[in-house]
């Protein structure tokens, strides 16, 4: 069967050469689409850097772009102004909306409109998101006729409902009659090089005709701004390395000091510093065995810190399938059981469920890269100088009659030790920011929550802050589990913090969380937020964020007698004001 030609006749290429492009586009993917437009516009700039008069500039008025991002770790948002940026060398007047502070009656206002938005946890919008989305999903959102919209959706492959929230908005723009006018790419956490080529898509799919100009303009794609972060890891070398719970207790968490090789890269009280790690060697050599493969030096490195070797999805069940031939995973694909068989498991358990013998070309192509795992910042440079202190709970529990260990947190915990070095990279988070050292914080940090609120416990009192400072601590037993008791000790006495509340759930008959310890003491708390006090809120996203926020809308509703929808709308407003910021994972 003859394929049908996707390059006109009149295109400026020889007959053989169009029949080429043909037969690679005709089986192109969207992603691959969208990538080869990217890996097109790249080479244009680097040429028009070199020869400035092959470039022409755009003299139609600028044209507005309304560009809306959802974003929990930031990667969207970072996005978001790469688009920005790229939307202007093309002519456009990008406005660039968090989805946050998104006026859901306004949407119709915006007639050329780029979403970008990231999934988190098991489908759900980032939590900065929710108001915003929720209210696009309402009936109250707008008809959408006359606008131009297209979306990028970033997820994780190891969630079932990967790149949700992202699918969920392409779906409703459209329903609400929107006109999509580039293909919605979903992102894995390998995510840079396809929304590149998205970027570089839907910029040119959202730009109207224009003129010919005989201006020219050199056009740099490559630049960056002087105050702009390099994403380039540097190597930190591990100086501290202390367990901070006592031998009785049944967790491991790792207070890892690091210091660089000159001076540190800037970070701010808020921040993360992402740690890239290594896999554990007993877990490659499994890997390896159960693949039914002798490594060379070279597969064994990229399995050991190139490559996700733990993460099982639907994806790389369907791969597997597809590439080892196996008839018994196959038929788990098609008789739909295999969405619940992976809950739980990790690659290793598939190969050794379905044996079979890889290459390592095949076995590579089901793996993922290893990503690089963030961690709140515990420090502050005014304190600490050149040096970046970490706070890692080793994560260890058991599925299937199987141990498990977290990739990166066990690391840490196992494997880095004093003088050993590690690859890092400083992760800004613009949106957990300390306010005037006069304001007054309250501070909701159980576990490894805490590490920030170190960072802006140091912080204030190298400013020598006047405002006030309140901190909700818990884990599980005072005893063995009080993460820098000391410290905070002192905090109390030097006036860097001015009160601390304590809920450890394994010391009482019935477990008291930090949700408890500030509904007991809702009365103040509500005071303080009423006289302009911040809350920051840091740890888990599933269920201790979830009811932290509920347990503030309770006490407003107590407080202030108020009804459940107005105490809900007080809660918001904070959230709107900027007076209630999380960080949570």
């Amino acid at each position: 069967m003859s394929q049908q030609a996707l390059l006109p006749h009149s295109a400026p290429f020889a007959d053989h050469d169009r029949d080429n492009l043909d037969r690679v586009l005709a089986t192109a993917s969207p992603t691959q689409r969208a990538w080869l437009a990217g890996f097109l516009a790249g080479l244009d700039a680097r040429e028009g850097a070199q020869n400035p008069a092959t470039l022409d500039a755009p003299t139609r008025p600028s044209e507005p772009l309304a560009i809306l991002y959802a974003s929990e770790s930031g990667n969207s948002e970072r996005l978001a102004q790469d688009m920005a940026k790229r939307a202007r060398q093309s002519g456009f007047k990008p406005t660039v909306i968090d989805f946050a502070d998104l006026e859901i009656a306004d949407l119709a206002k915006h007639k050329r409109l780029a979403v970008i938005a990231a999934t988190w946890g098991e489908g759900e919008p980032p939590g900065r998101a929710a108001r915003g989305y929720a209210a696009l999903m309402s009936d109250s959102a707008p008809r959408l006729d006359g606008v131009s919209f297209a979306v990028l959706a970033l997820g994780d492959s190891a969630y079932a409902e990967f790149c949700a929230v992202g699918k969920a908005i392409d779906a409703r723009l459209e329903a609400l009659g929107g006109t999509r006018i580039a293909d919605r790419i979903d992102c894995d956490l390998d995510f840079e090089q396809p929304a590149r080529g998205w970027i570089e898509a839907a910029v040119t799919a959202l730009a109207p005709p224009r003129a010919p100009s005989g201006n020219v303009v050199a056009v740099d794609f490559a630049s960056r701004t002087a105050h702009e972060l390099s994403r380039d890891p540097v190597l930190a070398e591990v100086i501290e390395h202390v367990n901070l719970n006592s031998s009785r207790s049944d967790k491991q968490t790792i207070h890892l000091g690091l210091a660089f090789d000159g001076t540190a890269p800037a970070y701010d009280p808020g921040d993360s510093l992402e740690l890239f790690p290594e896999n554990d060697p007993a877990l490659v050599d499994a890997v390896l065995t159960a693949a039914g493969l002798r490594a060379d030096d070279r597969l064994r490195q990229a399995l050991s810190a190139e490559r996700d070797i733990t993460t099982l999805s639907l994806k790389t069940l369907e791969t597997f399938a597809a590439t080892a031939g196996h008839a018994e995973a196959r038929r788990l694909l098609d008789e739909g059981r295999a969405k619940e068989w992976i809950i739980g498991r990790q690659l290793i358990d598939m190969l050794e469920a379905f044996p079979a013998s890889l290459s390592a070309e095949q076995l590579q192509s089901l793996l993922r890269p290893l990503p690089p795992r963030a961690y709140s910042i515990a420090s502050s440079r005014k304190e600490v100088g050149d040096e970046a202190h970490l706070l890692v709970a080793a994560v260890r529990y058991e599925t299937h009659g199987r141990p498990r260990a977290g990739v990166a947190s066990t690391y840490v915990a196992d494997r880095l030790k004093p003088g050993a070095t590690v690859r890092v990279r400083v992760k800004p988070n613009k949106h957990f920011r300390l306010p005037d050292p006069s304001a007054d914080i309250i501070m909701v940090g159980p576990g490894t929550g805490v590490a920030p609120f170190r960072a802006f416990t140091q912080e204030r009192r190298a400013q020598g802050a006047d405002g006030r400072s309140w901190l909700f601590f818990g884990d599980r037993r005072y005893t063995h589990d009080f993460l820098y008791q000391l410290e905070w000790q002192d905090a109390l006495q030097d006036g860097a913090l001015t009160r601390i509340d304590l809920a450890f759930s394994r010391d009482a008959p019935s477990k008291v969380y930090v949700q408890h310890r500030l509904f007991e003491q809702r009365r103040e708390v509500v005071d303080w937020l009423e006289n302009g006090a911040r809350l920051y809120v840091c740890g888990d996203a599933k269920a201790m964020a979830k009811d932290v926020r509920a347990t503030l809308v309770s006490a407003y509703a107590d407080v202030k007698a108020l009804a459940p929808e107005a105490a809900e709308a007080a809660v918001t407003a904070l959230e709107r004001e900027r007076r209630y910021l999380q960080d949570v994972y």
